[in-house]
């Protein structure tokens, strides 16, 4: 008799012990269903075992899935995802294995309707239907101007009629309903023209070079190119070669450049062997694709952060385009993954070559290109002989003097929006805020006007009237007296986000056509590439929007880029303020003048002498890296150390502080005396949706100790009910 060690879906944080019944074949990975108290219960088989842990087991009830739904390997990164990120296999589980699999959802089918007679045959019982039973008349008809088949809900919506009179004439011999399986497919009927590999300029060939010679081995490549260098041929180039020697292929993308455009890319050279995978897909197309992958019908998955989990068999290459982007990690829920680290892990467990491509890489990768642990490609030249844009800084608070108050557009900015315009060119406004104002104020006692379930002023919103919470959503009308002071002066707006900014640029030029791309645009499926494609036609002159216009765009008539509050960022106190700043400049510089027309930048800020601005301005990278990595050494920050931030919360703030001074002494008891442990102090939100947040930042020379200690801590102290911890290994963030 065999038996396995699984994975509960249930919270159990150990592996349980099964009999397996004789007959059924099993194996790590699979799903199953065991008995836990009585009731089924699905798990994932961890291991099969030649004897139990315990003297009385339990047989299992069934097999979900005929096959492993993770390979070996799989299974092998998820045990080093839960020590090194310091949570439970259940939870890695989880965001390996898309929900719908875990529900065991079956394909979609729908019925399919044939002909069984000859069209004469059809036609000459019409005659005899046409009083009788006008309704089967109608499906008749419809059917004899079909080629083979229709679907059964398209032949209804083409007669406006109901399933009975089809199933009375299948009945009766005419016709014939089948199942058939249903593409779900997010590409099925979208458009694409075929393309062919580009000429590639010296640096792009070297770098494929580099990379391809590395095929069926573990080797990590940075791709260093600034924006508009070509890295996406050098990426599809990298693919072909891969492809060619039957390897499989992962390219994961920031949520936020997961756009049409960007999938339209890789559909033209290669169409029928893509699968994609992101969050706006619904559970049956996630389904589907995700089969698609495990069946090798589709060799190269593009998607976002869950995708580096894709089920590619032989896989040859893992490319991480934008690799400093924050959206690869995980954040809100255990595991606090990167996608970045589990796709070099992954890599280096199935012998696969990883690129990360950047026009900023993030400081730890340069660090590792630099110490000699990736190899670096670098493209310091724009592709198809286009040129880096001009950038000119404007010192804001010379314009707000000379407007004798707050202002969204310099003088020079709204020129030259006016001279693009004249030459009928494309412009993008970049304001990382949303809603009309930033708060609401009183006058008199100087109090915002603030969410009753989280510590955030509310943002007032235009079009919808109303404040809303960006955290929880909470909305209220504006009111016209301050509920603390009650004083009688009427209440002040402050601060503009994209919403503010449209009407203004409207007030000024009524006859500018504008889109606006932020989180209260692009609320519906689909919205944010309708968007996008409306502006690549030409319906708009002016693209608005937050840090989604920044990335992965390719508009060859923007010429003109405007930062609006360029130091916003610069103002949060957190160790990445500066890195996440320069990132943004840069690559939101980096849409204008892409393609034969020269571009031009003009970036507005109240800090015009801050070195990093200048060095933005400049794309200056190697300039801002070594004077940042200084700054990084000096106070011992990654790069140079690794870091953990336990985040506590709980509905009572003493309840919840009381328990992380508790963690807080119990990691400076068992930690090696190298470790630092800071204090336990309020989040950057400190209360979220009821909830109050608390923190504790460790830092120290590696992370072995940490993810042993932090085990200890899980099976030592006791979590106080209702409040919850959460351990983010190397965090984006030590603010929010």
């Amino acid at each position: 008799m065999k038996y396995i060690a699984v994975v509960l879906d249930l919270a159990v944080d150990k592996t349980l012990d099964y009999s397996v019944p004789e007959g059924i074949e099993i194996a790590p990975g699979m799903r199953v269903e065991v008995p836990v108290r009585g009731k089924p219960t699905p798990a994932t088989i961890l291991h099969v075992l030649e004897t139990p842990s315990f003297p009385k087991v339990k047989s299992l009830i069934r097999v979900l899935h005929p096959e492993p739904l993770l390979s070996s390997e799989r299974l092998e990164l998820a045990i080093w995802m839960a020590r090194y990120y310091c949570c439970c296999l259940r939870d890695v589980f989880q965001v390996m294995l898309p929900a719908t699999l875990r529900k065991n959802t079956e394909e979609k089918r729908q019925l399919y309707v044939i002909r069984q007679k000859t069209r004469e045959e059809i036609r000459a019982h019409l005659t005899t239907l046409q009083n009788k039973s006008p309704a089967q008349a109608a499906i008749l008809e419809a059917m004899l101007n079909v080629t083979k088949g229709i679907l059964l809900t398209e032949l209804l919506e083409l007669t406006e009629g109901s399933r009975s009179p089809v199933e009375t004439l299948a009945k009766q011999g005419w016709l014939s309903l089948d199942s058939v399986r249903v593409d779900r497919s997010p590409l099925q009927g979208e458009d694409y023209f075929p393309t062919k590999p580009k000429i590639l300029n010296p640096e792009q060939q070297d770098a494929v070079e580099s990379i391809s010679s590395h095929l069926g081995t573990f080797a990590v490549h940075l791709l260093y190119g600034i924006t508009g260098s070509g890295k996406t041929e050098v990426y599809l180039q990298t693919i072909q070669k891969a492809l060619d020697q039957g390897l499989g292929v992962i390219l994961l993308v920031p949520e936020i450049s997961l756009t049409a455009q960007t999938i339209q890319r890789f559909r033209s050279r290669f169409p029928d062997t893509l699968a994609i995978l992101h969050h706006r897909l619904s559970e049956g197309e996630r389904r589907d694709e995700w089969h698609r992958i495990q069946k090798g019908e589709a060799r190269i998955v593009i998607g976002a952060r869950s995708a580096v989990f894709s089920p590619v068999a032989k896989l040859g290459i893992i490319i991480v385009d934008e690799e400093h982007e924050s959206s690869y990690k995980q954040t809100e829920s255990a595991p606090c993954y990167h996608a970045r680290d589990v796709a070099v892990m992954r890599g280096k467990m199935e012998g696969a070559v990883v690129v990360l491509g950047s026009a900023t890489p993030s400081l730890e990768s340069y660090a590792n290109a630099q110490a000699k642990k990736y190899t670096l490609n670098r493209l310091s030249a724009r592709a198809d002989a286009a040129s880096l844009p001009k950038v000119t800084i404007v010192d804001m608070k010379r314009e707000f003097d000379k407007a004798k108050g707050l202002t969204s557009f310099s003088d020079p900015l709204l020129q030259a929006i006016e001279k693009r315009l004249s030459k009928g060119e494309q412009i993008l406004l970049f304001l990382n805020r949303r809603g009309y104002h930033t708060s609401l104020v009183c006058p008199g006692c100087g109090e915002c006007v603030k969410c009753n379930h989280c510590d955030v002023s509310l943002t007032f919103h235009y079009q919808a009237h109303h404040l809303s919470c960006h955290l929880c959503g909470y909305t209220i009308q504006p009111p016209s007296q301050c509920s603390q002071c009650k004083s009688p002066h009427p209440m002040k707006y402050r601060g503009a986000g994209t919403e503010h900014v449209e009407r203004t640029l409207h007030a000024i030029l009524p006859a500018v056509r504008t889109l606006r791309l932020d989180a209260d645009t692009t609320r519906h499926k689909g919205s944010h590439q309708k968007l996008l494609r409306e502006f690549g036609s030409g319906k708009a002159d002016v693209l608005i929007g937050t840090q989604m216009i920044a990335k992965g765009l390719h508009f060859p008539e923007v010429t003109l880029v405007g930062v609006l509050n360029a130091d916003a960022s610069l103002q949060i106190p957190d160790f990445r303020a500066s890195e996440t700043t320069f990132q943004l400049l840069t690559q939101v510089a980096g849409r204008a003048g892409r393609g034969a027309l020269a571009g031009e930048v003009i970036v507005q800020t109240s800090m015009p002498d801050h070195p990093l601005i200048a060095l933005a301005a400049q794309h200056d990278y190697d300039t801002f890296f070594n004077d940042e990595v200084e700054s990084r050494k000096l106070f011992l920050y990654p790069p140079f150390t690794t870091m953990a931030r336990v985040i506590l919360s709980g509905e009572s703030a003493e309840k919840t502080e009381a328990y992380g001074n508790e963690v807080k002494g119990f990691l400076i008891r068992h930690l090696p005396h190298e470790f630092q442990v800071h204090p336990v102090v309020a989040a950057g939100h400190a209360k979220v949706k009821d909830r109050y947040r608390f923190h504790c930042i460790v830092r120290g020379p590696q992370a072995g100790p940490l993810c042993r200690v932090f085990q200890q801590v899980n099976e030592t102290l006791r979590i106080p009910h209702g409040v919850h911890q959460l351990v983010d290994i190397n965090p984006q963030s030590t603010f929010f």
